[in-house]
């Protein structure tokens, strides 16, 4: 029952979703078309800004319900099998060409490029008065989620990074297990990631090669600082490079990390902190990794240690191994909770499936011929009483919870635990599916899950870890002011420099 103009969702999403039905209300057209929203009845016409991957991924999601108006890629090659497919919409390299000639056809924009070029491109559109979706992670750098946090207050556009798991219904039974006190207070958590396939760990910089002719590499920069280009920046690998991405932090962790930020209720840390690497690089990040976040109490919650394995394997120390549960399989399988009378959930896709033993020949994840690095395979076989893979392990007073990849299972430790366990009364609304909840916004439903205001704050203290991999030692954050407290060093990272004529202000 809504009081004073809040819903439980409103609460427990917290007030950084208050606001967000328009004035009007939902039964004034006029009003909605005044602010740049649409009737639920009109389809959006929706510009895609990436057309390749991911960015291919999302565009053909939000075509099965919406309008395709334009494309944008600086790869026509990468951009190829959809610019066949949409050949009819015009094709551009430059966003800010393609927004300047089809400002008055787009309603709504969809973004999956390169991490370092995400605030640039959402910054431009919303300044058009265009909603945006952006690929996660939302940002490369803490600065840019604040300004695009502060954007979307500004601009009034509906928005949604796409950290798909944060539609999903275990996700939010994991804040609902949780607020139940059916494991206590949480003062510990564990995530860990499968390494990756993008570069680790180099002692040089990769040696200039030639441009292909369908690269514009000016453009693919954008604001980052010249480099010369080779061809293991593209079309996937770049997120391997400080200068370009946010390894494997801002691939799996931004998931990853989800259900424990949805569920702990977590805002600013306090501090961020490298305990300790294997293969450390001034280029790339490093082979193997542990990261530490500390965050104050919240209301009732307590004080809360939040430990990133990176690129763990169960073989090697950087492994989490779960006190007292040496015998279990500690991550849960995906899509596990219709059998608890949840219903039947969305079959996962083979992307969000837990990684485990991998058989044939490793391929990299930007396709065919992308070279892949580190080990031969990307997942180990799971060893019982290890956080093996991509998941997360709370740690509470009274009992241990686990979630698996995007937050897509969950299920209590020991096994003969959850095996009797009934969930907890539904607290949260559910989404219509990560795509959808996006487009409802902006047609001026409610806010989506992943709204600005919500991952905007998230994405800022997740990468934060960034900054600890290049500089050692406990980095103290005051979130206030953006900066650390005891770090000249670190302070340099905290906001990218641009290239002349790329600088974002609101």
């Amino acid at each position: 029952m809504a009081r004073h103009g809040l819903n439980r969702r409103h609460f427990f999403f917290g007030s950084l979703l208050a606001g967000a039905v328009p004035f009007g209300g939902y039964g004034s057209v006029k009003s909605l078309r005044a602010m740049g929203y649409k009737p639920y009845y009109d389809k959006l016409n929706v510009a895609a800004i990436g057309c390749g991957g991911q960015g291919g991924s999302i565009l053909n999601q939000v075509a099965q319900t919406e309008n395709i108006v334009a494309l944008c890629d600086v790869d026509e090659k990468r951009a190829a099998q959809n610019f066949q497919r949409y050949a009819n919409q015009p094709k551009y390299a430059d966003f800010r060409v393609m927004l300047e000639k089809e400002h008055k056809n787009i309603d709504a924009c969809t973004i999956g490029i390169p991490d370092h070029m995400h605030a640039t491109a959402a910054l431009a559109c919303m300044q058009a008065g265009k909603h945006v979706y952006v690929e996660k992670p939302l940002t490369r750098t803490p600065w840019e989620a604040r300004l695009l946090a502060d954007a979307a207050k500004k601009y009034g556009v509906a928005t949604q990074m796409g950290n798909q798991g944060y539609s999903h219904e275990s996700i939010r039974a994991t804040g609902e297990i949780l607020w139940s006190g059916e494991i206590g207070d949480v003062r510990e958590v564990h995530a860990s990631s499968s390494p990756g396939t993008h570069p680790v760990a180099l002692t040089a910089m990769p040696d200039e090669k030639a441009v292909p002719s369908e690269l514009d590499w000016d453009l693919w920069l954008g604001g980052a600082d010249m480099r010369p280009y080779n061809p293991t920046f593209t079309p996937y690998n770049w997120r391997g490079y400080f200068d370009f991405g946010t390894g494997q932090l801002g691939n799996w962790g931004i998931h990853v990390l989800g259900p424990v930020n949805l569920a702990l209720q977590l805002g600013a840390p306090t501090s961020v902190e490298l305990l300790r690497q294997v293969g450390s690089s001034q280029w790339t990040f490093p082979t193997r990794a542990v990261i530490k976040y500390e965050f104050p109490a919240r209301g009732k919650m307590p004080p809360v240690s939040v430990y990133w394995h990176d690129s763990a394997r169960p073989v090697e120390e950087e492994a989490y191994r779960v006190p007292g549960m040496e015998d279990q399989t500690i991550l849960p399988q995906a899509n596990n909770l219709s059998a608890k009378g949840r219903g039947p959930q969305p079959r996962a896709s083979r992307r969000q499936r837990p990684s485990g033993p991998r058989t044939g020949p490793p391929r990299g994840a930007g396709g065919p011929g992308v070279a892949v690095f580190g080990y031969e395979r990307r997942g180990d076989p799971p060893q019982p009483g290890v956080l093996s893979g991509n998941g997360a392990v709370f740690v509470g007073s009274k009992g241990l919870m686990a979630t698996v990849a995007r937050g897509e299972g969950v299920h209590l430790l020991p096994a003969e635990r959850w095996a009797e366990y009934t969930l907890p009364p539904q607290l949260l609304t559910r989404s219509p599916g990560h795509m959808l909840d996006w487009v409802r916004a902006c047609k001026g439903g409610d806010a989506a899950c992943s709204d600005f205001r919500v991952s905007g704050p998230y994405t800022e203290w997740v990468v934060l870890g960034v900054i600890a991999f290049r500089v050692p030692g406990r980095l103290e954050w005051d979130s206030a002011n953006m900066r650390f407290t005891n770090n000249d060093e670190a302070n340099k990272y905290v906001k990218p420099s641009f290239r002349n004529g790329w600088e974002l202000n609101l």
